[in-house]
């Protein structure tokens, strides 16, 4: 591979956002800050624009196998490669489910043919499966359903859940929703057809409830475990007074919508966690800027529209929002209320830290060159229709948004830019995780090479 050298960047370190040249060879960065005299095969004018991290999305659900006519590996990573991510961490409810490491390999290999982006893929547990568990090494984590699932995916007793955290080292996160309280809220409203009853049947109580019981698993076995998808303002204080053990994260779905969206976006909106209230949105966005929250994630989860538009209950959860969350983030930082150094941290290093992957996550000499080049003054609106992932929606549709990602890069090797679309040559590789390095709260000057 070719020397490329982005000339004039502002580049977003880990601690500051400076003018700078950063210089990669064979992709990897050999300097952030290289002089003018520099030679290099090519060379990219970046005046105005800023140099940002690849975004790590650690949690999305990309259909493939089995689930393939919403999406598939190759259709979700390019929708990944236009947001400007560079890497995804995806979860084992597919068809058939990742129980098993032969399950995991069987997902590495299809993401080996179609994937442009960088991929991993966790786990999942069952109430029976703690020696194949057990046996997993290179993988993110394990992943429980404590709550939203059905067959062999659901793991809600306590027992199973006490083998688990006992004897498995891999880290864990867990979707947090109590089972019990879902049943009961649901036999409540039973027979309603309103959209709105889905936060009042997976409500703030599931939530609480369950992240309770997970993060005190947690701490009384010593055992790293990351909640997924917090979705009320009520979990944050189980979150708070840093452990070494326990690490959160949001979904931009729980900080940018709320009940009273449901009137205009319906069905669009119904996740879970479901959607939970203004104030909640608010308490998240707090627990972000204190450090409550570490990450945030997509949970990338899309179905058609057609599957959408059913009436509620028949309606499915999830939605697409990988191609548009570090725009979100950006709009953000333009508007003032985050830095660009927080959106790194967030969407970037700390998910590289939490699962311990291997030289990503910072622009750092000896890291892997994944980028993105960012145009903070450059405004779109998000269609449907010009959507990448194959389900062609987005709940944002017709929000203009200021900052986009203009081209976005793997391992130095441009998979995206705004001007000549994709590469379809390229293909990303599988994730190094190292978890030895002991996580997020271990890793503070990164996760390093």
């Amino acid at each position: 591979m070719s020397r490329i050298l982005f000339r004039n960047a502002n580049v977003v370190l880990a601690d500051s956002v400076r003018p700078g040249s950063v210089l990669i060879e064979e992709g990897k960065i050999l300097d952030v800050d290289a002089g003018p005299n520099v030679q290099a095969d090519q060379i990219i004018d970046c005046s105005g624009r800023h140099l940002l991290p690849g975004v790590i999305d650690d949690q999305v659900h990309f259909r493939d196998p089995g689930l393939t006519h919403k999406e598939d590996l190759e259709t979700a990573s390019r929708a990944c490669a236009a947001g400007g991510v560079t890497s995804f961490l995806e979860m084992p409810n597919t068809k058939p489910p990742a129980i098993t490491l032969a399950g995991v390999r069987d997902k590495e290999a299809i993401a080996a043919e179609k994937s442009r982006v960088n991929y991993g893929f966790y786990i999942g547990a069952t109430p029976d499966n703690v020696a194949e568990l057990k046996q997993a090494t290179d993988v993110p984590g394990i992943k429980i359903f404590i709550g939203s699932s059905t067959g062999n995916l659901l793991v809600d007793e306590q027992e199973a859940l006490e083998r688990i955290f006992a004897e498995t080292e891999l880290p864990i996160c867990a979707h947090c929703e109590d089972e019990a309280t879902v049943r009961a809220n649901a036999e409540r409203l039973a027979g309603t057809t309103d959209i709105a009853d889905h936060s009042r049947i997976r409500d703030e109580n599931a939530a609480v409830i369950a992240t309770k019981r997970a993060t005190e698993l947690a701490r009384r076995h010593q055992h790293r475990f990351h909640v997924l998808h917090v979705s009320t303002a009520a979990e944050l204080p189980l979150l708070a007074n840093a452990s070494p053990y326990i690490t959160a994260e949001i979904c931009l779905h729980h900080v940018f919508f709320n009940v009273d969206d449901y009137p205009r976006l319906g069905s669009r909106i119904q996740m879970n966690p479901s959607i939970k209230t203004k104030a909640d949105n608010d308490g998240l966005w707090q627990g972000l800027l204190d450090g409550t929250i570490q990450v945030i994630a997509t949970d990338h989860a899309p179905h058609t529209l057609e599957e959408k538009s059913q009436p509620y209950p028949q309606s499915p959860s999830g939605l697409p929002a990988v191609e548009n969350s570090l725009a979100l983030m950006l709009d953000q930082a333009n508007a003032g209320r985050c830095t660009l150094n927080q959106v790194a941290s967030w969407m970037s290093d700390a998910p590289a830290r939490v699962w311990g992957m291997v030289g990503k996550g910072r622009i750092e000499a000896g890291y892997d060159a994944d980028l993105v080049l960012v145009d903070l003054s450059e405004t779109r609106t998000i269609r449907d229709a010009e959507q990448h992932t194959k389900s062609r929606w987005s709940p944002w549709d017709g929000q203009t948004l200021q900052g986009w990602p203009v081209a976005t890069y793997v391992h130095g090797h441009c998979v995206w830019n705004t001007i000549r679309g994709f590469d379809e040559s390229f293909r990303g590789s599988k994730l190094r995780f190292d978890h030895s390095r002991g996580g997020f709260w271990n890793t503070v000057d990164g996760i390093g090479t």
